[in-house]
């Protein structure tokens, strides 16, 4: 049995798996929300030293799991966790305005 496939379904086959094949090979991988992260995975993901990452769960500021002696960091409380740092943005006009009053 032969399959016929139009020219736009074949590009986005190709497309798909150049998009797979580089993240495969750039040794990144899509993160989901129930991934777990180790110290290098997390730190890499925060954009911070392995050391901020090793203090922070020290002095217990940052949600973690210790299992068998192994940190591992669960993305969905870190995301929560970060999210309770957001400082919202101030509408600026107003608030010049209010100074000037």
């Amino acid at each position: 049995m032969k399959t016929k496939f139009e020219e736009e379904d074949v590009e986005a086959i190709a497309q798909r798996v150049s998009e797979l094949l580089q993240l495969e090979l750039s040794g990144n991988k899509k993160i989901d929300e129930g991934d777990l992260f180790d110290v290098s995975g997390l730190a890499k993901y925060l954009g911070v030293s392995e050391t901020w990452i090793y203090e922070r769960t020290h002095f217990k500021e940052i949600p973690h799991l210790k299992i068998k002696g192994h940190l591992r960091f669960r993305k969905n409380a870190i995301d929560k966790w970060l999210d309770s740092y957001n400082v919202p943005a101030v509408d600026t006009p107003s608030r010049i305005l209010r100074a000037l009053e």
